[in-house]
């Protein structure tokens, strides 16, 4: 790669816009790619994302490209910012089409539904030896359009992509840091959704500030001991990817996946509420994969057991609330903070 590596964008979606719009004002040379080709080619006709980011005017350097063909053409790095259940079926369509030098990265947060394996896990799998990163932590897509101040993550095994990386996204208003634990920056940005929408509900039932603290903090407990049980590291988790993401999405209105808690705390059913918001609402298929991983290491998540009940109708939030505060007494950390649990 040279200083000024070609970078592709796959995902015209809010964030994947966003991005986009920041690598190209940064002078990266920048395709976005999109699905929908009318969509797109509105896009570029009027340089502004009418459905996610209308306010948006894109930046006159930003290339668009609705041949996937075409948007690799030449790549040195692959963003892909597509939601989480149609990231494998996007690694299957680019495998075939990925330029020799191309690495890959993703912005992605989530599982693969229905086996509850990392998004890295598949990358390894279907794209094995390219240096890949994931691109995670506190940031709402449309206040890093805005150009408000944001920080996130870069993870990498590769030490030096995660570094290049993080210069092609690091900006006056925009912050990139670098780690290598790919799977708790992974799990961080996976797991807040789920706890997001604990938090919400608990606001649309207007049950106070302090049962939202206490759901965020308890909420961290549990991402701690998920982590813990998976192999991810605790600063990890304690940092951006984890608790800086977790505080936003719980109690940022940007985010989907409040909205919906706090559609569903205020009686609307499910399916409604994700119409209302409009967008893929990825808690309510990551709940599914968080406490597969619970089970499968014998953890008692109560309060991502009860948001998974709730999204499938088998409790009602009132119920969910009742079940939680009659669990029994017991010490905060009985073992340490990152001891045993």
């Amino acid at each position: 790669m040279g200083d000024q590596p070609t970078l592709s964008v796959l995902g015209a979606g809010s964030w994947g816009t966003a991005l986009a719009a920041l690598t190209a004002r940064n002078g990266v040379p920048t395709r976005l790619w999109g699905r929908d080709a009318a969509a797109l080619a509105a896009l570029a006709a009027s340089r502004r994302n009418q459905r996610y980011l209308p306010d948006l005017e894109l930046p006159a350097g930003l290339a668009y490209e609705s041949d996937l063909a075409a948007a690799l053409r030449g790549a040195d790095i692959v963003l892909i910012v597509v939601p989480s259940h149609a990231f494998a079926e996007t690694l299957d369509a680019i495998a075939p089409l990925l330029p020799p030098q191309a690495a890959i990265a993703w912005a992605s947060k989530g599982f693969e539904p229905g086996t509850g394996r990392f998004l890295h896990e598949l990358v390894a799998e279907k794209l094995p030896g390219r240096p890949a990163a994931v691109v995670t932590g506190p940031s709402f897509a449309k206040e890093v359009a805005a150009g408000l101040p944001s920080a996130v993550t870069v993870h990498s095994e590769d030490e030096a992509f995660a570094t290049r990386l993080c210069k092609l996204l690091h900006a006056p208003n925009f912050r990139a840091y670098s780690g290598t634990d790919v799977l708790g920056a992974e799990l961080g940005g996976a797991m807040k959704n789920v706890l997001a929408v604990a938090t919400g509900v608990a606001d649309g039932m207007q049950l106070g500030l302090n049962a939202r603290a206490g759901l965020i903090t308890r909420g961290m407990n549990e991402m701690l001991r998920l982590g813990k049980a998976l192999g991810a590291r605790p600063e990890t988790l304690m940092g951006l990817a984890g608790l800086g993401d977790l505080v936003l999405t719980c109690t940022g209105d940007l985010s989907r996946n409040r909205r919906l808690g706090l559609a569903l705390g205020r009686g609307v059913a499910l399916d409604e509420a994700v119409r209302q918001i409009g967008q893929v609402v990825e808690s309510v298929l990551t709940a599914d994969e968080v406490m597969r991983l619970a089970r499968k290491h014998g953890l008692d998540l109560p309060i991502s057991a009860g948001v998974q009940a709730v999204l499938h109708g088998e409790v009602t939030p009132v119920e969910g609330l009742r079940t939680l505060m009659a669990r029994e007494q017991k010490p905060e950390y009985p073992e340490g903070l990152f001891g045993p649990f």
